[in-house]
């Protein structure tokens, strides 16, 4: 989905947003809100085995394409309502939607 639509999406009561990138990237600045999965660190599919099957997960990385990979591995482990961002915080911060940053 597109930043619009991710936008509108993560204002919805009871949508978990899911950052999936780095630690050291999550600190650059990220979505309000989200919590933060590493992709990357070889225990992504243990990590969300803990999560709700049940909720709905507004899903991110940088560009997309790890999150793309994420949504599929959530759904291949039996999460139903899952959206990916298009585009990741590049196209979020390009269209002007703010980032928190620590």
């Amino acid at each position: 989905m597109d930043v619009l639509e991710f936008s509108k999406k993560i204002t919805e009561s009871g949508v978990v947003i899911l950052d999936v990138r780095t630690p050291g990237e999550f600190a650059e600045g990220y979505i309000e809100g989200a919590r933060l999965i590493d992709f990357q660190n070889g225990n992504f599919e243990t990590e969300i085995a803990d999560l709700d099957k049940n909720a709905t997960y507004a899903v991110y990385c940088r560009s997309g394409n790890r999150s793309g990979q994420a949504v599929k591995i959530m759904q291949d482990a039996g999460f139903l309502d899952l959206f990916n961002l298009e585009g990741g915080v590049i196209d979020w911060a390009n269209q002007g939607k703010p980032l928190v940053k620590n």
